[in-house]
This record gives C-alpha cells, structure tokens and sequence, in this order.
C-alpha cells in the first residue's frame, strides 16, 4: 500500500535530494576533476611555482623575498636587514616581503617621508652597487603594490652584476649572461614592461659555484 506523504514533508525531502546532489556535483567531483586537470597539465603552476634546491623547496617563484646577511642580533626584530653583495637584490618592500602583510605604504608622491626615503634608498643602492646615484632605476627605491612582487627591470638587473660578479669570484661577462637569460618580455608583446624575476635569477645564481 503506498503512503502518502504530507506536500510540506515532500517539499523537504526533494530539498534534501538536491542538497546531497550539488554537494557531490560541486564539493566533490568538481574540485577532484580541476584539481586532476591541474595537476596533469600545469603541476609545477598548481603547486605554488615552487623553486628546489638538492629536492628541498626553497622559495616560490611567484612571491620575491629578501636576500639579506644574518642578523648580528637574531632576536632583535628592529635590526634592519644588511643586503647581501653575493645575491642580486629585490625592490624594496612596504612589508618586508612578509606574505601576510601585503600591501603598499600607501603614501603619495608628494609626500615628504616618501620622498626623503626615496632619497636615501638611492644613495645607499648606488653606494652598494658602486654606480652614480643618477643611474640608480626607479624600481630600485619604490616598492610595488603588494610589496611582494619578485619583478625588478632589467636596468636593475644588469646594474648589480658587477658587484654580484665581485663578491662570487665569477668573470661579470658569466653572470651578466645569466641576466640576459632570465629578461622576460611584454605579456602578449605588448603589456607591461620586460622584467627579470629575481628569485628565479638567484636560484640558478647559485647554481653558477
């Protein structure tokens, strides 16, 4: 004999049968299917652009980072951070390139604090790097919008190959070579500028000794 049910009950029970079937369709076999997708044609993507050295993750080539001597001082968090002559350099950070603290420092071009930092940032680089405050690029003492971006020009770039040259023991015309091999174009020729990811020119830097 069949039983019928009252029209609410059913209501609920066709909910409830909708419910479980989105939840397979899109909490499970949608997520495994592009998760399956991703890792057969775009893994090293998928998995965070990860950069290896001897098979231990490094870094990722996606969020730069600082290339900065030990602290004198390890537990002193005010000490500020000594670039290191043997790596090329990133931009600066608003962050410190710390990936939970994203962001710029907000201030204006005419701001007088940016202005002084700016002018201080382009002296110490030129001092670093050996080269006349005049030539120093502009992404060398302006940080990015996120504070994270592993980007730094080309002009950058080839402005620190002598001092890296120097402080490895390596003939400038090799590491220089290195650069010009990591120098990224225009996205679709057109958009953006070209770039040299410096994490990604690192990594294969100290594969050079």
């Amino acid at each position: 004999m069949r039983t019928h049910l009252p029209p609410v009950l059913r209501h609920h029970l066709a909910a409830l049968r909708m419910l479980l079937a989105f939840t397979v369709i899109t909490g499970i076999a949608y997520p495994l299917l592009v998760t399956g997708i991703a890792q057969a044609g775009l893994s090293h993507q998928a998995n965070g652009s990860l950069l290896t050295a001897n098979g231990t993750p490094v870094a990722s080539s996606l969020i730069g980072q600082n290339f900065a001597l030990p602290k004198k001082n390890p537990q002193d968090a005010k000490e500020p951070l000594r670039p290191d002559p043997k790596w090329f350099q990133p931009r600066p950070s608003a962050g410190g390139y710390d990936p939970t603290a994203s962001g710029a420092s907000n201030l204006g071009p005419n701001n007088t604090g940016l202005i002084e930092t700016v002018r201080d940032r382009r002296a110490a680089v030129a001092a670093f790097d050996g080269v006349p405050p005049e030539s120093v690029p502009a992404d060398a003492v302006t940080a990015s919008g996120s504070g994270l971006d592993p980007a730094i020009s080309p002009a950058y770039a080839y402005e620190q190959v002598d001092r890296v040259a120097k402080a490895r023991h390596l003939a400038p015309t090799e590491v220089k070579t290195l650069v010009a091999r990591h120098v990224q174009g225009r996205v679709l020729g057109f958009l953006g500028q070209e770039r040299v990811n410096v994490v990604e020119l690192n990594h294969d830097l100290a594969g050079l000794v």
